[in-house]
């Protein structure tokens, strides 16, 4: 399940996003958090698991016709394409009117998740 970001799950937020390979400084982490909350057209997505717990993120920044997925990252525990397939499922569910895609980093994942859903 998807739930936006709100500042009670900032700790939650900084842990997943600490698995972006970019983000390993905490200064550059907490940057990004900032970069997310200070637009409307950005949002932080976690991710909960089966098990209810958090274990996933998404961060995207939305357009009129697409949403760009910025980031996506998984706890070690439960990284493989099924989760990640799962994870931009809900996020397609959220935002039905836009189609999803990737940045540099990101164009292999949704590339490979369309692929699948042909």
């Amino acid at each position: 399940m998807l739930l936006k970001y709100r500042t009670d799950y900032e700790k939650v937020a900084m842990g997943l996003l600490s698995f972006v390979p970019a983000l390993k400084k905490i200064d550059r982490l907490q940057a990004e958090l900032q970069w997310y909350q200070d637009s409307e057209a950005r949002q932080l997505l976690l991710w909960k698991d089966l098990n209810q717990d958090f274990s996933g993120i998404i961060g995207v920044e939305l357009r009129p016709d697409f949403a760009i997925v910025r980031l996506i990252a998984l706890t070690p525990a439960v990284r493989d394409a099924n989760q990640t397939s799962t994870m931009l499922d809900e996020l397609a569910d959220m935002y039905p009117d836009q189609r999803l895609m990737g940045t540099l980093e990101t164009t292999k994942v949704i590339a490979k998740w369309e692929a699948s859903h042909e």
